[in-house]
């Protein structure tokens, strides 16, 4: 009763590792997906990494610091 699932499982499994070793050609994802992006790029050299000052990380998280206070005013509920 299995038998016929297992043997298909089987063939799957052996076409999975045949087309991952490019028995079929390179896979779609092996090149660039869009070759003419960087050419379309306008003046990449502009780019500069800066670090963050501490005024725009205001309201970055700190990792393994306390949570921040939410802004939010609490008053009590009549009864």
């Amino acid at each position: 009763m299995l038998r016929w699932p297992i043997a298909i499982l089987f063939l799957a499994n052996i076409l999975a590792f045949v087309a991952v070793r490019g028995v079929f050609g390179p896979s779609p994802t092996a090149g660039g997906r869009e070759p003419n992006h960087l050419n379309r790029q306008v003046h990449p050299d502009w780019l500069k990494v800066r670090p963050v000052a501490a005024a725009e990380a205001a309201d970055q998280p700190v990792v393994g610091g306390p949570a921040p206070a939410a802004p939010i005013a609490a008053s009590t509920l009549p009864q």
